[in-house]
């Protein structure tokens, strides 16, 4: 995410492959080391079955991408997702998208990294449950102190963890894929999954259900749509960044797991995710390299993790500051602090949502979260294209979804698909999500009583 110009504009500094860059930046963070974990374990530890749905998962991101680069190549304004759900909608469901990242989706989000950056040293730590709560609350402290400060060295730390992020998951693949002797079972054998007996409804149900355990680890590709005004040609590079990086994900992804089964007798495997030792890639070092390549990982992963829960700590506040300015977002989210310049009181009480979200949440219930309601919000975008062409048919659309209307179609019923599956499999989750939406409602309409009536424009929202 970009800064936003105290005279209102914006610099065209993004080109195609620096549109690449922060797709690769805000998708790849934690999600990929542990989430495999949870893949197979809702597969029944089946190899095979969990390739496809880290493969299916990579297919529902990569369709969903085409439908948001054709909303923001034919509309680069500032503001992305909030402004086209206003457009096709009702400003009340940008209200929500923007609503819903302070009290889930981006405070959920820190507080998740948190606690994934901690639980990747169960592999060297005996650390309990508790344990790694504390600790996840004060990296969040940290954070929140780092941030209050304004301290420009920070966006060093950002830079150089950009990097130092893709060390540990090349290397897991090389050394997996060049030293593994196992011979892994990846054939799609229902004996023993949760849909032994058969039946295409059962088949569905299974691979939706670990499909969406995998989307966390494909999360925050549309942000790039947010600053697509500060794109040099918006209207050819956004397409191409979206679809190109998501393509090189979801082939990372797939071969790091291909690279773990190269290595991990099966047996080892589920004796690991039974005792929720979840870093299965940390092991392959270990086991191949020894104690310093254990190190090596756990000091990488980390900084790269850290570094995407301040993207978050730094960014959201931002949003919520922009609200309140526009009337919609308590008056004190809208205080910039006179001596560091940032949104003070907005760091903090984001920090302090994510320190709550972290007591009473486990990991894989904060991640199933976040995707229920980032997935409801996905799938209404993805669906406001048809909207906004009949709305809208004299915009100027350069770049329009490949397939079509059955593209678009096909990507909703997915998403349906996934939701219906984890409301019957994770119902705490998604009544949560779902709850964020509904209380969103009364919020929306509160603020716009106490605004006269004005709609909510999403505006400066980055």
């Amino acid at each position: 995410m970009s800064s936003q110009k105290q005279e209102g504009s914006f610099k065209k500094a993004i080109g195609p492959f620096s549109g690449i860059s922060i797709v690769a930046g805000m998708v790849i963070g934690s999600g990929i080391y542990y989430l495999g974990s949870y893949v197979l374990d809702r597969t029944g530890m089946s190899m095979g079955w969990s390739l496809v749905a880290w493969i299916v998962g990579g297919i529902i991101t990569i369709i969903s991408g085409l439908c948001f680069a054709e909303l923001g190549a034919s509309m680069p304004v500032a503001g992305g997702q909030t402004v086209y759900l206003s457009k096709a909608y009702h400003p009340v469901f940008g209200f929500i998208n923007g609503f819903s990242c302070f009290l889930l989706v981006g405070s959920g989000g820190v507080a998740a990294l948190a606690m994934a950056a901690v639980t990747a040293y169960r592999t060297v730590f005996d650390l309990s449950d508790v344990m790694i709560k504390v600790i996840a609350i004060l990296i969040i402290f940290a954070l929140m102190v780092i941030n209050l400060l304004g301290v420009k060295e920070m966006t060093l730390y950002q830079n150089f963890s950009m990097v130092i992020r893709l060390v540990p998951i090349l290397l897991i693949i090389v050394v997996g894929l060049a030293t593994g002797d196992q011979s892994p079972d990846l054939s799609l054998s229902l004996e023993g999954t949760p849909a032994e007996g058969g039946g295409i409804v059962n088949i569905i149900s299974m691979v939706g259900f670990a499909t969406f355990a995998s989307l966390w680890a494909y999360d925050g590709w549309y942000n790039l749509n947010t600053v697509a005004e500060e794109m040099r040609n918006p209207k050819k590079d956004l397409p191409f960044a979206i679809i190109t990086s998501l393509v090189g994900v979801t082939l990372i992804y797939a071969l790091f797991y291909l690279a773990v089964y190269r290595v991990l007798p099966h047996e080892d495997i589920i004796a690991m995710v039974e005792s929720e030792n979840l870093y299965l890639g940390n092991e392959v070092i270990s086991r191949a390299l020894g104690g310093t390549g254990t190190w090596i990982v756990l000091v990488c992963m980390t900084i790269g993790i850290v570094g995407s829960a301040n993207v978050n700590t730094l960014c959201d506040p931002r949003t919520y500051y922009a609200m309140a300015k526009e009337g919609y977002f308590p008056k004190i989210f809208g205080h910039l602090d006179e001596k560091h310049g940032v949104p003070s009181y907005g760091i903090i009480i984001a920090s302090g949502m994510a320190m709550v979200l972290v007591l009473f949440n486990s990991l894989e219930e904060l991640t199933d979260m976040l995707i229920f309601t980032t997935s409801i919000l996905n799938a209404m975008t993805v669906f406001a294209v048809l909207i906004m062409r009949k709305k809208y048919p004299d915009i100027e659309r350069p770049y329009k979804v490949w397939g079509g209307k059955v593209t678009i179609v096909i990507t909703c019923i997915a998403y349906l698909i996934l939701m219906v599956n984890e409301f019957i499999d994770a119902p705490k989750a998604a009544f949560v999500a779902i709850g964020v939406n509904v209380v969103s409602v009364p919020v929306y309409l509160y603020f716009r009583k106490k605004n006269g009536g004005k709609d909510y424009e999403g505006k400066g929202i980055e």
